[in-house]
């Protein structure tokens, strides 16, 4: 149950999926630009002045707002919704009817657009559910007359949260090398999450963002090899990387799968190491003035790993 109410002079931000990666630095950013913050996670953390955390699990909870125990105040309220995006129809209709919600973010994943082809079953059903998700995303907001936002990432980076870049620097510390299959050509644009947080905070307060989806990727493109050596760079090693045939990657799929780490791993994945995986985010830029940083000087995040 809450203790307290964030300052009901202020707008209100509900922030679900609020301990992942995005949310590690929205939720500062949120109260620097003036708003309360609701802070929604499977486990909460410490609230504070003007951020009220609560432990919710979207998939199970009927009422989202069933822990305010009190009538909702009379205040404009955003949902910034950073947990899965098929969980947000279902919630976006239990809340309309409970306070006066006038935005909503969310956030996709170009996942949407790389995986609807690939060969393993599993991917095809996250692209087709991501697809899903948006349609009824945006029906549900017409149908409520709320304005919406919704976000399409490329491969995300930040706080050691992440199955890429957080992977490929733990492999390395682990073994002093990384393997690629083939050359490791395919491009990639990684975007550091504290960029797509204020992603978030820059489209609440401009107009042009208003019911508009935006692809947003990194400042940098570069082959996977390319990101691979950063990331050696990064740790302050020499970039060690073998080329290794697909019968010997699937050799050590095998042999590792046991491992927590490594249960991701797919060998569908491994041969996305020579496709492009690139977005424009030009509209973005015009929009709300999205200006992501490069990836090659990330060594302060690489040390928090």
């Amino acid at each position: 149950m809450m203790t307290h109410f964030p300052n009901q002079s202020q707008p209100i931000a509900l922030v679900t999926g609020a301990t992942n990666q995005i949310g590690n630095f929205l939720l500062p950013r949120l109260q620097a630009a003036g708003f309360s913050v609701i802070a929604i996670s499977r486990r909460a953390q410490s609230s504070s002045p003007n951020m009220v955390w609560q432990s919710l699990d979207l998939l199970t909870n009927v009422d989202p707002l069933n822990f305010l125990k009190i009538p909702a105040p009379p205040a404009k309220w955003v949902l910034f919704h950073l947990a899965p995006l098929p969980l947000l129809p279902s919630l976006l209709t239990r809340l309309v009817d409970r306070v006066e919600l006038t935005r909503v973010i969310a956030f996709s994943s170009t996942s949407r657009f790389t995986k609807i082809n690939s060969t393993d079953a599993k991917e095809q059903a996250i692209a087709l559910a991501l697809q899903t998700a948006e349609e009824a995303m945006i029906t549900t907001c017409q149908t409520h007359q709320l304005i919406w936002t919704l976000f399409r990432p490329t491969l995300i980076y930040g706080c050691g949260k992440d199955k890429n870049v957080t992977f490929i620097a733990q492999f390395i510390r682990r073994f002093g090398f990384f393997p690629l299959l083939g050359n490791g050509h395919g491009l990639r644009q990684p975007v550091h999450a504290d960029d797509l947080a204020n992603a978030c905070v820059q489209a609440y307060f401009s107009p042009p963002t208003s019911n508009q989806a935006y692809n947003l990727s990194g400042g940098e493109t570069l082959t996977y090899r390319q990101m691979v050596a950063a990331i050696f760079q990064q740790l302050g090693k020499s970039p060690r990387i073998v080329t290794i045939p697909l019968p010997w990657f699937k050799i050590f799929l095998h042999s590792v799968a046991w491992l927590p780490s490594f249960k991701h791993l797919s060998t569908t994945m491994l041969t996305r190491m020579n496709q492009d995986l690139c977005f424009d985010h030009t509209l973005a830029s015009q929009d709300f003035g999205y200006q992501p940083r490069n990836f090659v000087d990330n060594r302060h995040h690489m040390e928090e790993l």
